[in-house]
């Protein structure tokens, strides 16, 4: 049976691509029946209905999904903040790694507008180099770059992106450079969160530099309501690799004894103010609602 990759969706019709054919299908009744949506990004087998449709008969496993843009399979997510003009804003930018760490989808950092420093920022110095210090990929970009693709197409060959992060960055400027035939009218999409004209339409997964990239910025809520208190510490990447030396199993790394994440802090292998944004964010799920399965 053929297989192929939901490439974009618009009207009730998935575009799965196979090869070089890019052929219209619809969604078994099946899938309705069950609740079950395809989504831009599937491994799909289908059949063919004609010479110029399909039928979508197998939805493969998902390694991860989200809702928006509603799409799945995503392999990294580029997070654009700005170096100045809005200021970099580190516990934004660790609520975004929380959210994308939880949905197993590997994290590059994208720090736009680097030409408006100048040189009595060296707490932004300092901030930038511990991200990379605990191996998350940086890349810097000024207004004067004349080819930002060049920058990041080692990054996105071979690998399906999706572009979040700070409002008022440029996130739809960066996709227009990146993929000038999307031709997306700056501002038209809301930074807060996502939405507008275009992000209502579809959703399209687009050729870039030998890998895909969706048409549309993503993550429209940055709340912590899918994860538990005791998964949180696990997207802080560094506390996931001390919290084996704790001496309590589950550690939360807040009041107990012998604790290697607030052992690190204190010595300052670990940054205060992630350690302090973790806080935050624990008792931020702490007070959640209790969620009551229907």
């Amino acid at each position: 049976m053929p297989q192929g990759q939901i490439r974009k969706a618009i009207s009730g019709f998935y575009y799965v691509q196979d090869g070089k054919d890019l052929l219209p299908c619809k969604g078994r009744g099946v899938f309705r029946n069950r609740g079950i949506n395809p989504l831009v990004g599937d491994f799909v087998d289908y059949e063919k209905d004609g010479d110029n449709e399909g039928v979508i008969t197998v939805i493969h496993e998902r390694k991860n999904e989200l809702v928006r843009p509603p799409v799945s399979n995503i392999d990294q997510a580029l997070l654009v903040f700005s170096a100045k003009e809005p200021d970099f804003s580190p516990r934004l930018l660790d609520r975004f790694l929380v959210i994308i760490e939880s949905h197993l989808i590997e994290p590059i950092i994208c720090i736009t507008k680097n030409d408006l420093l100048n040189d009595q920022d060296d707490t932004y110095n300092e901030q930038i180099a511990y991200y990379e210090t605990i191996g998350y990929p940086v890349i810097a970009t000024s207004r004067r770059d004349s080819d930002i693709l060049a920058k990041l197409a080692p990054y996105l060959a071979g690998k399906t992106s999706v572009l979040a992060g700070q409002s008022g960055v440029g996130k739809s400027s960066l996709l227009n450079m990146l993929a000038p035939e999307l031709n997306l009218k700056t501002g038209e999409i809301s930074e807060a969160l996502g939405r507008g004209k275009h992000t209502t339409r579809h959703v399209e997964l687009v050729e870039v530099a030998g890998g895909l990239i969706a048409d549309t910025p993503g993550f429209s809520s940055l709340d912590f309501d899918q994860i538990e208190k005791e998964e949180l510490s696990s997207c802080f990447i560094e506390f996931d690799r001390l919290a084996q030396n704790c001496k309590f199993r589950g550690c939360l790394h807040v009041k107990e004894p012998k604790c290697a994440v607030k052992n690190a802090v204190e010595n300052g292998e670990v940054k205060l103010s992630r350690y302090e944004n973790y806080l935050q964010f624990l008792q931020e799920i702490t007070d959640r609602k209790p969620r009551y399965e229907s």
